[in-house]
């Protein structure tokens, strides 16, 4: 089995990405590759990635700001192995990350993805959990012992009725996320734009219940800020109602169902609205309400 992947579009808080980067220096199996894309420009970062010394880690300052999706795609263009993870800047791999992944990817070689356990931590490194966090375990989730293959429609459906899945912590098969691609119009939806595609193109996911990784929930982070705004819940009904459509012509007409529905997106922005109110963005307070209530398929 090839060099694990690890790509870190990196931008935001140095601390935090030194914290991710020394994660994966700390791995058990240390057959991986690390290439970290900055777009930013906080002072002395390269020379601290420059003083690591290690031929394993590679690093790139982007002369001008790319953006999520213009970063994720300039990452995708670096990797060369068989295996990728996106990880993000301010999660953990757990020290057994690598050895857990690369023994799933042993029994199946050729699945496009695997979903490891995952522990939520806060701001201070702290395992916690969050009411959204609660229902991707509690309502959402498959319940799983061990390993399981899952794909097709009854995949999506689940998927689309809540996204349970963490991103960062997710290992791709490189082939696949380079013909699927990243959308243009999404930023905060990315990935569950992107699994769906893969599942429509006939792939499958292994989703393993040791824990591994580390996702951090903030209120600094990129998803978190946005919704107080209710931006994240406009662009999620805009891609939940293009799915849709596309779901339809695929013939998974349950699935395009879910995605009119996008139920847990809907309760999660009217979870939102009085946090919104609180904070005095009343402009947010009303987007929000309206995401959470309109008719599917209702112009905006």
């Amino acid at each position: 089995m090839t060099t694990l992947e690890i790509l870190l579009p990196y931008y935001g808080d140095v601390a935090l990405m030194q914290a991710a980067v020394r994660s994966v220096l700390a791995q058990t199996d240390g057959d991986w590759r690390l290439t970290v894309v900055d777009d930013g420009k906080e002072p002395g970062v390269p020379e601290w990635f420059a003083q690591l010394d290690d031929d394993r880690v590679r690093y790139f300052r982007n002369e001008q700001n790319l953006g999520v999706t213009g970063n994720y795609r300039k990452c995708l263009g670096l990797a060369e192995y068989e295996h990728l993870v996106f990880m993000g800047t301010d999660d953990i791999m757990l020290p057994n990350y690598v050895a857990n992944v690369r023994s799933i990817l042993e029994q199946y070689p050729r699945v496009a993805m695997v979903q490891p356990g995952v522990d939520v931590i806060d701001s201070t490194g702290k395992v916690s959990s969050t009411l959204a966090d609660e229902a991707k375990r509690r309502l959402y989730a498959p319940k799983i012992q061990g390993r399981r293959l899952l794909g097709g429609e009854e995949l999506a459906v689940s998927l689309l009725r809540g996204n349970w899945l963490y991103f960062p912590a997710i290992c791709w098969r490189t082939d696949a996320v380079k013909t699927a691609g990243f959308r243009d119009n999404l930023e905060i939806i990315q990935d569950l734009a992107l699994v769906i595609d893969l599942l429509q193109a006939g792939e499958h996911m292994v989703v393993d219940d040791t824990k591994a990784f580390q996702y951090r929930r903030h209120a600094v982070s990129a998803s978190t800020s946005s919704a107080f705004s209710g931006s994240r819940f406009t662009e999620a009904r805009r891609y939940f109602l293009d799915a849709a459509d596309r779901l339809d012509a695929h013939g998974w007409h349950r699935a395009a169902k879910a995605s009119r529905l996008h139920l847990s997106a809907r309760i999660h922005a009217l979870t939102l609205v009085p946090g919104a109110m609180r904070a005095g963005q009343w402009d947010g307070a009303k987007t929000l309400l309206r995401n959470a209530t309109s008719t599917a398929g209702q112009p905006r």
